[in-house]
């Protein structure tokens, strides 16, 4: 309970930011990148908060929910999410023809393509990857190669005031910095001693379980429990056109069987989804651990002779695939994969294979 409620002068600063929106004075807002992990989150609220400007979690908010990790630890800070500005509650647009806006990147220091045209009121830079060389006169302009931006974060925190570490604060950091750099294990090479260094100072202000910590944030990282069918798809969707077939494809953090308990009609939870995309081939590829690592495949396909074709196809390559029981409809296909190593990166290029042919 101390660290919820050391969050009460973060979650006054974000009630006062979203009057700043609304009214006539300039807005300074701290936006990460559009991935929006809990590192991009983090720093963009923590750093408004150190500087006084507007955090902007660069994500719908409808998707928060789909990073479960975050949601565990940002709750567990004592932050309120309902104050969280998410970018469908700010229009940038607006305030940047209105001569309103400037803009601190965190996480990222090249815009991504639907956001190059705020290129011209970037005025910062904080981020911990390769430096494009973009925006020679941001202040600041710290781009440092540390495993996460937390650190960064945590770092100016206490060069300008260490009270700002308060319970909550500090334990957002400290399990941003513990999830990206995979608990400072030297094996993942993404911890540097300034990372290991803030760990130390974090853990000593929060009195947390380091392990705990972790454990429990990788526990909330696969936890889509609460998930329904569309979010479970969405969640970590890719999409392509390959030749004339439009093709989605999900990856799902959870058994087939546990998907099916959840509703008796995945076929048409799937067809629903596919239909709001405009696929002709949506597929599902189930990857969990209970208790050992585990592939699974789903396919749906409504125009049966394109999915003749695609299982027919599948199944000759070496997927080493075997049906499962429990599809409701023809065009609903169940596989157990024997073959761990075929991840979606491995699966896109051989539909393009088919498709483009």
């Amino acid at each position: 309970m101390a660290e919820k409620a050391a969050a009460v002068r973060v979650n006054q600063f974000l009630a006062a930011s979203r009057q700043v929106i609304t009214s006539a004075n300039p807005v300074e807002c701290v936006m990460g990148n559009e991935a929006a992990d809990l590192d991009s989150m983090q720093a963009a609220v923590l750093y408004a908060y150190l500087r006084g400007a507007v955090p902007v979690i660069n994500i719908p908010r409808a998707d928060f929910k789909l990073r479960t990790e975050a949601v565990y630890l940002i709750t567990e800070a004592g932050i309120n999410v309902d104050q969280l500005i998410f970018a469908d509650e700010i229009d940038l647009d607006e305030l940047q023809a209105a001569g309103r806006l400037s803009l601190i990147l965190v996480d990222h220091n090249k815009l991504a393509a639907p956001q190059e045209k705020f290129a011209s009121v970037v005025t910062g830079v904080i981020d911990h990857h390769k430096d494009e060389g973009l925006f020679p006169d941001a202040s600041p302009r710290i781009i440092e190669p540390v495993g996460s931006v937390a650190t960064l974060v945590a770092e100016l925190m206490l060069q300008q005031d260490e009270a700002l570490l308060e319970p909550g604060v500090a334990k957002l950091l400290l399990g941003t910095i513990l999830l990206d750099t995979v608990n400072l294990d030297p094996k993942a090479e993404r911890a540097t001693p300034k990372d290991q260094q803030m760990v130390e100072t974090l853990l000593a202000r929060t009195g947390a379980d380091r392990q705990q910590l972790f454990d429990d944030l990788q526990r909330e990282k696969f936890n889509v429990s609460a998930l329904g069918t569309e979010d479970l798809l969405r969640k970590d969707y890719k999409e392509w056109k390959l030749g004339a077939v439009q093709v989605g494809i999900g990856s799902v953090l959870l058994p087939i069987t546990d998907w099916l308990k959840k509703g008796s009609d995945l076929a048409g939870a799937m067809d629903a989804f596919a239909r709001s995309r405009s696929l002709d081939v949506l597929i599902a590829m189930n990857a969990y651990t209970s208790p050992s690592f585990t592939r699974e495949l789903v396919v749906y396909c409504p125009d049966q002779t394109l999915r003749e074709r695609l299982l027919s196809f599948l199944n000759q390559k070496d997927l080493q695939l075997s049906e499962i029981s429990g599809s409701s409809s023809p065009a609903l296909a169940l596989y157990a994969q024997g073959n761990l190593g075929y991840s979606r990166k491995k699966l896109q290029p051989l539909l393009s294979e088919l498709f483009s042919s």
